[in-house]
Parts: structure tokens; sequence; C-alpha cells
């Protein structure tokens, strides 16, 4: 059996993996990626958010990206019962990105995974890690390819971005159940003929269809639109028929697609994904660090997944630079209480979403600007800026903003 040696695996060509493979490499280590499928493959969080930008910009991945003319995004709108609520980033409280694409996740990950290459990272598609042994923070890890030869790598670290793959949680025993329910989405990729119809293509639209149940409206750059349900499992029950034929029912049930969709041609046969939130007892080991949505996954709604895995991977990459240089690393403070930050930022957002709480907020009359541009500031993605108090209190914040508007809502009814 070949052996190799390396600085830094990398588990994953995705964000997560590409971001942290390029910032290490940049420090002067050899870093080598495994991936298990084959690129370009299709994957959704299609909606980046501007938080995610600065990763990006560090990893020196925005030039190739932008080559690509991707549809700019600089915003995001809620939809209900006829009533809109616009968030533009722009006018967000916290200084940063005020703009950000959305993407073919196919498109945009092989470009990463393409310029990380060129940097001088070696990617090993199509090759699937078995078995991992640690020696301390050295490791060997057992790995097959497509031919189902088997080798093995030497390394000094391990950073894991195999998202959904889970690879360290599974082979240690590590994962554990989210505290969000179990949903379930349905999605395919439209032609949007008629994108006229509506004042996009600029931002995410999310639509309400129901309590507990949401449409996401994604439009790219090339006349292509997507498309999905999300919601209890229990809604999709009640539609018969194949995926094809429940999506065009719920499409015709919602006033705000059934036009602009009706009849449109799918470009593949519309796909399931469910039972996606998981999380971890930890986020670092001896030898490892976890990163991406390997750490936790929580929900689609608020496009958390892509900045989650940069982010995470922007200040793991710099930490194991600094741990290959000799210093000792706090890794429950310097990175798994700052990433906690943002997925429970996150996950109050998620959970007043599903709740209700954020439809009072989202579509109250006579809204203050500033807590609007708060609120703006969590939904592109900045939930470590505690200056914030939407972000430095989403426990309770949310809650307390929801029942000030109840009871003004309700004082001014009985005025009337």
């Amino acid at each position: 059996m070949s052996i190799q040696t390396t600085d830094v695996l990398v588990i994953g060509a995705g964000p997560a993996g590409t971001v942290a493979a390029s910032i290490v490499n940049k420090s002067g280590y050899k870093v080598r990626i495994v991936e298990k499928m084959k690129f370009p493959r299709f994957v959704i969080g299609e909606s980046l958010l501007p938080r995610c930008m600065e990763a990006l910009e560090e990893a020196g991945f925005l030039d190739a990206v932008k080559a690509k003319k991707f549809q700019e995004k600089g915003g995001a709108k809620f939809v209900k019962n006829g009533k809109i609520c616009d968030y533009r980033f722009s006018e967000q409280f916290t200084k940063g990105w005020e703009w950000t694409w959305q993407v073919p996740r196919a498109e945009f990950d092989k470009i990463l995974a393409d310029t990380v290459e060129k940097m001088g990272v070696l990617i090993d598609y199509e090759t699937t890690v078995t078995a991992i042994e640690f020696k301390g923070s050295d490791s060997i890890t057992t790995v097959i390819d497509k031919n189902g030869t088997e080798s093995q790598i030497k390394a000094r670290f391990i950073i894991d971005g195999s998202g959904y793959g889970r690879v360290i949680p599974k082979l240690f025993k590590m994962d554990k159940p989210s505290n969000l329910p179990s949903r379930k989405a349905l999605f395919t990729h439209t032609v949007d003929l008629r994108r006229e119809m509506s004042d996009e293509p600029n931002r995410i639209t999310i639509v309400v269809h129901k309590p507990g149940v949401w449409i996401w409206i994604i439009p790219f750059s090339t006349g292509i639109t997507s498309l999905g349900f999300v919601g209890d499992p229990s809604f999709f029950a009640t539609y018969p028929g194949d995926t094809e034929k429940q999506l065009r029912s719920m499409i015709a049930d919602e006033p705000y697609l059934k036009e602009r969709f009706k009849d449109i041609e799918f470009l593949f046969e519309p796909r399931v994904l469910e039972s996606w939130s998981s999380t971890t007892d930890r986020f670092f080991g001896e030898g490892f660090v976890l990163t991406g949505n390997v750490t936790e996954f929580l929900d689609p709604v608020f496009s958390s997944g892509v900045t989650l895995a940069t982010v995470s991977s922007q200040i793991a990459g710099k930490l194991v630079v600094e741990k290959l240089k000799g210093r000792e690393i706090d890794w429950e403070n310097e990175y798994m209480k700052i990433m906690m930050q943002g997925v429970d930022t996150f996950r109050s957002y998620v959970m007043a979403w599903y709740e209700g709480t954020l439809d009072t907020i989202f579509f109250a009359d006579d809204q203050d600007p500033l807590i609007n541009s708060q609120i703006c500031s969590v939904l592109a993605g900045y939930v470590w800026d505690i200056s914030n108090p939407y972000v430095k209190n989403h426990k309770t914040g949310l809650h307390r903003l929801a029942s000030v508007i109840t009871y003004r809502d309700s004082l001014k009814s009985k005025l009337i």
C-alpha cells in the first residue's frame, strides 16, 4: 500500500475545504484534499450571504468568482399574503460587505476547487476516507479511490470539511441529534421565462405559504431559477403522485407562484432532501478540527450554510497554521465558542421563523429603521457582531420585539 505525506489533509473540496486549504497553503504548508465526489456535482445552498465574502477574499477566490458573472444579490425579500418585507444589505447595521452572489453550486464549488488547485493544492476526487488513526496530532488516513485502490496519507493535522458526509463524526461516533424538528424540502431548477412578473433577480425571495411551510425563489444570471418548498413532512404527504406532480400542484396552490411558474420547464426531476439538521459534541480534537456543515447544519431558510462553512474554515485554517508553527491553540475559546456564537444566533432565528415570531416582526407596520438594520445584519450573516442587540440577545430579543409589536397593534385596534 502506497503512503503519501502532507502537512495538512483536508477532507472535502466544497467551500469549507477549499477556503481552509487555501489559507493553509498560502502560509507555505503542504496541503492535500480528498473528495468523495466527482466535480461538478449538484448541491443546494445557492444563495450566499455578504459575510462569506470576507472569507472568500482572504482565501484568494474573489477574482475567479467575479469572472463568472453570477447574479449579484443585494438583499432578501419576504412575502406573506400579499405583504412584502424587503431587507437590503446596503442598509445593514454592521459595517461589511453589502452584496454577494446567487450561484448554481455545482459551478461555484468547481470554481473554488479549480482555483485552489492552481494555487498548488492537490485534490484527489472520487476518493473515500475509510479509516483514520491518530497518534497525537499526527494521523494516518486510509483512502480508497474510484478504481478500488487503497492508499494511506500521513498528515500533521486534519481539517474535516466533508459537509453532509460528516467523515470524522461518523468514524468516531461523535454525532448527536439536533434540537430542531425534522423537515423536508422538494426543489428543482426552472427555466424562468416570466421573471418580469417579479421585481427580482437581485435577491432571494422567501414566501410564507402557510404556517411552517415556506418557498425559496433564487434567480440566477442565466435565466434559470431555483425553486423549492420546505416544511414538515406531513405537508408533502397531502400531495399525491411523483415529485414533479407534487411540485406542480404546490405551485398551483400558491398565489404568488401560480402564474409565473405555471407549466414552467423543470430542468431536472424535483429532488427531495429531508432530516438534514445534525450536530456533534465538539468541533475539534487532538489532531483535527471540524468545519462547515460537519459542525452543524441548521436549516436552509436564512442561507446560513455557506457562510458558516467559509467562516469556520477561515478561522480554523489560520489556527491550524499557528498550530503547525508550534503555538498551543485553545480550540475551545479560539474556535468552538466563536463558531457556536454564530450557530446559536442563526438557530434562534430559525426557531423564531417556524414559530411565527419573525412573521410578526417582518410584516409589521411602522417598522423602526434602526431595528430593521440590526436584523438585516443577521440576514447578511454578521452573526458575530455582538454590538448588535439582535445578535447579543438573540435568544430573547426577537420574542421581546414581537411582543411589543403585538401589544402596540392591539392598542391601535382598540383606538380605531
